[in-house]
């Protein structure tokens, strides 16, 4: 009996994940400007040409990096957790702490893969800037929307939760930077503690005001 053919493992989507596998593996640790098309090619066990096939250049690589990793992480560790949570304030809290938990098992920072783009990039060019900001976008406005679903429960009364998704996600991002300047997961879960604090006050005082 003729043994059983192999399934091919370079197909053109197989070829197109290692590249963005590797792709966004090298911009998270070494940043974007200082990884070669070369690097790129050689992490993901790709030839040129196959590699040249799917992304033409280096800013074609990094710009369906942004599409297709940066904004699937965001979704899956963020704006996932928020929306299934009993409340944006609890999501929040939530999402926090997981974080800060694998950053400890990790026990190292390498920083959020958005806003070590985003610092990197927005400024060098308008297409990484549009593309950034389109998830930076997605990321408020899912929150905003947890928010506006709270406030019609009852479950908060904020006059802007446009504005306070925004200050959720500048929270973030600032806490992860000075975490990976320190490397230390303690700017988070300091961040989350007064994100919980605020919250917590905010629904006292309407408790409050029920009575």
């Amino acid at each position: 009996m003729p043994a059983p053919a192999r399934s091919r493992s370079n197909t053109p989507d197989e070829t197109k994940r290692r590249v963005l596998d590797a792709a966004a593996a090298a911009f998270q640790s070494r940043g974007y400007h200082s990884t070669t098309t070369h690097e790129i090619m050689r992490d993901a066990g790709v030839t040129a040409g196959a590699m040249h096939h799917h992304f033409p250049t280096k800013k074609s690589i990094g710009l369906a990096v942004i599409r297709e990793r940066v904004s699937s992480a965001v979704e899956q560790t963020w704006i996932e957790p928020v929306r299934l949570a009993r409340t944006g304030a609890e999501g929040i809290r939530q999402t926090f702490a997981a974080i800060a938990t694998t950053l400890d098992k990790r026990g190292s920072v390498i920083g959020c893969p958005l806003g070590n783009l985003a610092i990197e990039l927005s400024l060098a060019d308008p297409d990484f800037r549009r593309e950034i900001q389109d998830v930076f976008d997605g990321w408020q406005r899912a929150i905003a929307d947890k928010f506006r679903a709270d406030r019609k429960s009852g479950e908060l009364r904020h006059d802007s939760p446009d504005e306070l998704a925004t200050f959720v996600v500048a929270s973030y991002s600032g806490a992860m930077a000075i975490a990976k300047a320190r490397q230390d997961s303690l700017p988070l879960k300091s961040c989350a503690k007064q994100l919980a604090a605020l919250f917590e006050d905010h629904a006292r005082r309407q408790r409050s005001k029920r009575r």
